[in-house]
């Protein structure tokens, strides 16, 4: 998608279409009052029906307003105020990259960055437009034999003062580039599990590499895992044909003396549940158990396309869990490449197993912070649905900052606790530790067992089971949490 600024009379703007955001309806501003001045009332007329609701996001859709150069005009709703926050501003973003699809025009001129938005400036409205404009043109047809036909689009961003041209264009910039990273993200966990497999995935950092100079690509083969003593992730893959892989991506955009930002991301490409089989209604979703390490591509995707100044490494532990004959069982013994030893009682536990050694491994990074993302527990879909993330963090202000980052970006998170109440749950009669600790606080559990392989570092964990991907007639891969890791990232960079 192309994206453009103008700073040109919103009057006279050719345009199929001119997207006003409508604060107070009594008192309009900037150009939705420059249009109503122009139009003799005509916008003014329209809001006292009550044509448009006040709840933020709402749109109306408009055609042949006199006096005006512009084909259509899409009003968009703020909340009913003249001024807005930035959940509410990423609503009327969604929504009109929504009205504008179904409107099917090819180009558009929208004024939403008029609207005072909290304290964030113009360069942050000028992201959260771009990335919704972007990521609503997303659309996966690689495995259909048909492929659509997309026309380009093209969006220009009308800015009342010059003065923040620069701003507006980097935040733009900014939106394509999270806007890619979710596709990225969406296109891996779409992608049937017979194509996505981890060794495609270890190509797929070598295609990203060929692309983005600045990246730098190890993958680790099981022979290699083996001698580092990774036998927890590598019981994971045992039941498989498919090799496991241990994939890290390299980006180095600030000083060389900065401590990297460490993602670790869990990549089980298809998830059976091994010798502990799910059952076989909706196990096709299990294609998107390695969406964690998907949104890790995607956030090195964006962060490369943003020449961000900043370290980053990517850490992807991909493997794939099948029933088989050397499929480990439930009750086997494994050591991890910390070199505690793990009672295995339920297969169907699998990601702590890869995400364990990976954590462990990602210690020659001497990191400054570490992030683990990972479609582990359905317990967390119980606790929180399918609109916020669960984090866990043994660091207040680790955990602070992801949280802000989270509302922030309209991808949200909310804290689950760690204490040692729950650490309790994780008793084993035969090993250091059992890899579940019972029906319980899963997902509290989960995150505790984690905790162990990262006491050497400021870490926070993501259970994204319950927003990684839509079910119903809407299923696919959303490309969450990009946008709130890359506002994390953001942050600090300024």
């Amino acid at each position: 998608m192309k994206i453009s600024l103008t700073n040109a009379d919103p009057v006279k703007l050719k345009t199929s279409c001119l997207v006003l955001p409508i604060g107070d309806p009594k008192k309009l501003t900037g150009c939705a009052r420059s249009i109503d001045n122009a139009s003799s009332g005509y916008i003014t007329d329209i809001l006292k029906q009550g044509d448009l609701s006040a709840k933020a996001g709402s749109t109306l859709l408009l055609h042949k307003v006199p006096n005006i150069t512009a084909k259509r005009l899409l009003l968009v709703s703020s909340g009913g105020a003249p001024s807005t926050n930035a959940i509410n501003f990423d609503r009327m973003a969604a929504a009109q990259a929504k009205a504008l699809n179904q409107a099917k025009v090819k180009d558009a001129t929208s004024c939403l960055t008029d609207i005072a938005v909290d304290t964030k400036p113009v360069d942050w409205a000028a992201r959260s437009v771009a990335r919704e404009m972007v990521i609503n043109q997303y659309h996966f047809d690689q495995h259909k034999s048909k492929k659509a036909d997309r026309k380009p689009y093209k969006l220009s961003l009308h800015i009342a003062d010059k003065k923040n041209n620069r701003l507006a264009e980097t935040g733009a910039g900014r939106g394509v580039a999270i806007a890619n990273g979710m596709q990225t993200t969406r296109d891996l966990g779409n992608m049937a599990a017979n194509f996505c497999t981890p060794t495609f995935l270890a190509e797929h950092a070598k295609t990203l590499k060929k692309q983005h100079a600045s990246l730098k690509v190890t993958v680790l083969s099981e022979a290699q895992m083996e001698k580092l003593k990774m036998g927890s992730l590598l019981s994971v893959s045992a039941g498989s044909a498919e090799p496991a892989k241990m994939i890290c991506m390299e980006y180095k955009g600030g000083k060389a003396n900065q401590k990297p930002i460490v993602l670790v991301g869990k990549g089980v490409t298809f998830d059976t549940g091994g010798i502990s089989m799910k059952p076989s209604a909706g196990m096709d979703e299990m294609k998107y158990d390695m969406c964690g390490a998907a949104s890790v591509f995607g956030v090195m995707r964006a962060v490369a396309e943003l020449a961000l100044p900043v370290n980053i490494v990517g850490v992807v532990a991909a493997a794939e869990n099948m029933p088989g004959g050397r499929a480990t069982k439930p009750g086997d013994i494994v050591t991890s490449m910390s070199g505690q030893t793990i009672e295995v009682l339920n297969t169907d536990a699998e990601g702590r197993l890869v995400l364990c050694d990976a954590l462990t491994y990602i210690g020659k990074y001497k990191p400054d912070v570490v992030i683990d993302i990972a479609t582990l527990t359905g317990a967390v879909v119980v606790a929180l649905g399918h609109h916020t993330t669960g984090l866990m963090s043994n660091d207040d202000k680790l955990a602070n900052e992801l949280y802000d980052a989270g509302i922030a970006s309209a991808d949200k998170c909310w804290r689950l606790p760690l204490w040692d109440e729950y650490q309790k749950q994780l008793s084993s009669n035969f090993a250091d530790i059992p890899n579940i600790g019972g029906r319980a606080a899963g997902s509290i559990t989960a995150g505790c067992f984690l905790s162990r392989f990262a006491e050497d570092y400021r870490w926070a964990h993501l259970d994204i089971a319950g927003v990684a991907w839509r079910q119903g007639a809407a299923k696919g891969a959303t490309g969450r949490p990009v946008p709130l890791l890359m506002e994390f990232i953001l942050n600090r960079c300024t």
